[in-house]
């Protein structure tokens, strides 16, 4: 994959410009991995945190990390990449094809990879914490990603390279150490919410824990335009004076009828993919995303569940975005995103996505 950058810079004497230039003239087909991506900006940037200490000693924690490429004539609307595993499986297919990030930049959008509080880049915490090397991880990994109902043992036609053991080792090893608490979702969301004072309205595409975090922060946060959300396990639920269900890793948090509301004013979509019956808990989720679509649309909502083997694609895994025909699960986003109004280009002298202050 090339990535040609068109930047207002001189390096060394030499002007980026000219045949970049020329080149961004004609967009590539977006299925087209080989033709160069064309940028007009990249960077990184810290968003929200806390400090703690005094005057004399302190500490800047709590922050989440933000990784940005903007490409040349940008979409209005930035996609923010929010994972909960690493950065990793929104830059590449499990076989190392092109991920989500660079099958969207083609696309014309700006995207915007997300690493929240205590994790992965921002990893400095405000409260103590320590790393626990736990045997067993992989394994668990493997049957909670569905790759199969037992460790090494792969389900028929999945979407991901079985026969490859490097693909495999690449899988198990591009992990963070998560936090998966409602309080850490709490810090996670209320960064996000920073983050997004400085990026402007977006619309959040993420995995599994993510979409319990996206949904916090659509209620702290304005500029969410929408949420799409691959396989989420936890719920904002309303709080209708009910018996409560104890929260666990992945809540449930109960809110308010107007906090709840605010879900309501957004298209929301909810991903999920192949053998949910058939790895993990994983159908439990599944009951409790049409229980929540139902209870969103009842109140007005554009709440929908996508059920990729509904749509003819089958062998997904907990991570669709990833798998190796991740640019048939792409088209589908696209389709969302065009039916909302989410794909459209920015109006002549209007602020493109991305343009924020430095």
């Amino acid at each position: 994959m090339r990535i040609s950058v068109l930047l207002p810079v001189v390096c060394g004497g030499l002007v980026i410009a000219g045949s970049v230039a020329a080149q961004s003239a004609k967009e590539p087909p977006r299925s087209d991995a080989r033709a160069a991506l064309v940028l007009a900006r990249q960077g990184s940037f810290e968003a929200g945190g806390r400090i703690i200490g005094d005057a004399e000693k302190s500490q800047s924690c709590d922050h989440g990390h933000v990784e940005y490429q903007i490409p040349v004539k940008a979409r209005a609307l930035p996609l923010f990449l929010w994972h909960s595993s690493s950065a990793a499986v929104w830059q590449r297919r499990w076989d190392g094809g092109e991920g989500f990030q660079s099958i969207f930049l083609r696309r014309g959008f700006a995207t915007y990879v997300w690493d929240g509080p205590r994790v992965g880049r921002a990893n400095y915490g405000c409260e103590d914490y320590t790393y626990q090397a736990m045997p067993g991880r992989d394994e668990a990994g493997f049957v909670a990603w569905r790759f199969g109902p037992r460790p090494m043992e792969w389900f028929p036609g999945l979407q991901f390279p079985a026969g490859d053991p490097e693909a495999w080792n690449q899988a198990r090893r591009a992990r963070y150490d998560e936090f998966d608490t409602v309080q850490n979702a709490e810090i996670e969301a209320a960064a996000a919410a920073k983050a997004l004072d400085r990026i402007g309205p977006s619309v959040l595409v993420t995995n599994s824990a993510g979409g319990l975090r996206a949904m916090l922060t659509a209620i702290k946060s304005d500029n969410v335009a929408a949420i799409v959300a691959y396989e989420n396990p936890g719920f904002v639920l309303l709080d209708e004076g009910q018996p409560k269900i104890e929260p666990g890793p992945y809540g449930p948090v109960y809110v308010s009828a107007p906090e709840f509301d605010r879900l309501t004013r957004i298209p929301i979509q909810l991903v999920w993919g192949d053998n949910i019956g058939k790895a993990g808990n994983w159908h439990r989720s599944y009951a409790a995303s049409q229980a929540f679509v139902r209870t969103i649309n009842a109140r007005g909502g554009k709440a929908e569940i996508l059920h990729l083997p509904d749509k003819g694609l089958r062998g997904n895994t907990h991570i669709p975005f990833a798998d190796l025909n991740n640019v048939a699960v792409a088209d589908l986003l696209s389709a969302f995103l065009h039916q909302h109004g989410l794909d459209r280009r920015p109006k002549r002298g209007a602020r493109q996505s991305g343009t924020f202050r430095p």
